[in-house]
């Protein structure tokens, strides 16, 4: 171990910092080895902002976690985002949020706007199959008068 501390640059840069940490760990703060700790974790922290950045939720994915971590039900949500049906369209997907919705489910839940005013994920496979529909041909209406000309 070198006295010196450099920033990380390299993947083994950063495993050589967090076994590091791993021997520092619980020194205690204003110690030589208590601040040598607080830089490299700070340092840490840079490099993994860096190179494994965390991507934002999508807002129905918010939404569904916080129903998850606090017990709550569709019902419980329809003071925040409307009727029962209208619940069901937003965590289906079919309904992005309206402003008045983002702002209750950020005073209501505590989900950070900038999560909620993100577009939704479409739903999966595809335009209408989250109705359990087919798109149906249209009728070709010209050829059943093609006779007559």
């Amino acid at each position: 171990m070198s006295n010196e501390v450099k920033p990380i640059r390299t993947p083994s840069d950063y495993e050589e910092s967090l076994a590091e940490v791993g021997r520092l760990w619980g020194s205690k703060a204003g110690t030589p080895d208590g601040d040598r700790l607080d830089v490299l974790v700070t340092l840490i922290d840079r490099y993994e902002t860096e190179h494994f950045p965390i991507d934002v939720p999508d807002p129905v994915d918010a939404i569904e976690f916080r129903m998850e971590q606090q017990g709550l039900t569709r019902k419980d949500l329809e003071p925040l985002i409307g009727t029962r049906s209208r619940v069901a369209e937003v965590l289906n997907r079919r309904r992005s949020l309206s402003v008045r919705m983002i702002r209750r489910l950020h005073d209501g839940l505590g989900i950070p706007a900038e999560i909620l005013i993100r577009p939704s994920l479409p739903a999966a496979n595809g335009n209408l199959s989250h109705l359990g529909q087919k798109r149906r041909a249209r009728p070709n209406h010209s050829s059943r008068h093609a006779d007559r000309a």
